[in-house]
């Protein structure tokens, strides 16, 4: 039997991934100190020689406004909830670059052993809130493409915001060269549905999930060669937060028990966050992840 598979993907987004629903004063510190995390993250990776993909938002490719305008889109998104929409929100403010430009940080994830830079699209597009169009994903990730291609990245592998997506968002991921995509946990309270219809029970159950185990440990065969092939998601990495540290012995023994089932099972073990969720309580998050 082959050896089980630990693998770690990170949705890499800056302020663009939280900017419809969180503020610069009540998230910044989270933000500010991804500069710091990054590269503690990847000195840990390769202390410990882990694989791990960054799934990188496009517009943190830029090192400043003015020259992302020839980059973006031909066809922007048209969400019913305009707050999705990042481009009113790029036109009308100053972008401070420690909050929305990281490509010091992406140069660092190039130059490291191991890490592979995918995509999390171009502007976060979030492809199940309504009035999007297929056009326009693939405009968006176009664009997310062209710019990794011209800081010498082949994008080939891509992480859907929200973890939103369908068999048609895939179809075009694959037509644009795409090969990899993290799919979500199979379980039903993990299935991928629009912000609008999510619910306080599905959520619910996924706080509980990170505790007690619910829906199973999530881990997955290694799959067979395919035109383009889904390597699910097997648990988010829930940062630390003082409210539930009593908690945290409960996340520890979950987390191992199912990478304990992958190594006895020569299954993947695929761990997720984001690297803003280590913005806070740098120190804490740290431990505990060296820990695993």
């Amino acid at each position: 039997m082959s050896k089980g598979i630990f693998t770690i993907s990170l949705d890499f987004e800056l302020f663009w991934g939280v900017r419809d629903h969180r503020t610069l004063e009540n998230y910044g510190e989270n933000i500010r100190n991804v500069h710091q995390v990054v590269p503690r993250l990847l000195e840990l990776f390769s202390k410990y020689n882990v694989h791990c993909t960054w799934a990188t938002v496009g517009l943190l490719f830029f090192n400043e406004k003015k020259e992302m305008i020839s980059y973006l889109p031909i066809e922007g998104p048209t969400y019913k909830k305009k707050e999705y929409d990042p481009y009113p929100y790029l036109e009308q403010n100053e972008l401070e670059k420690k909050y929305h430009f990281a490509p010091v940080l992406i140069e660092q994830i190039k130059k490291t052993p191991g890490q592979e830079i995918g995509t999390h699209t171009f502007s976060h597009f979030y492809t199940l809130e309504k009035d999007t169009t297929i056009g326009q994903f693939q405009s968006d990730l176009r664009a997310a493409i062209a710019i990794a291609k011209e800081k010498g990245i082949e994008i080939k592998s891509i992480v859907f915001p929200r973890n939103q997506y369908s068999d048609e968002h895939i179809k075009v991921c694959l037509q644009e060269g795409i090969k990899i995509y993290r799919g979500n946990e199979l379980s039903g309270v993990y299935k991928p549905i629009s912000r609008e219809n999510e619910n306080i029970g599905r959520k619910g159950i996924r706080f509980a999930d990170t505790y007690i185990n619910i829906t199973g440990h999530h881990c997955h065969a290694i799959p067979a060669a395919s035109e383009i092939i889904n390597v699910p998601a097997s648990r988010f990495l829930r940062p630390y937060n003082p409210k539930f540290k009593m908690f945290d012995g409960l996340k520890f023994r979950r987390i191992k028990q199912g990478l304990e089932f992958a190594a006895k099972h020569g299954l993947i073990y695929q761990l997720w966050w984001h690297p803003h969720n280590f913005g806070k309580y740098i120190e804490e998050n740290f431990e505990f992840l060296e820990k695993l």
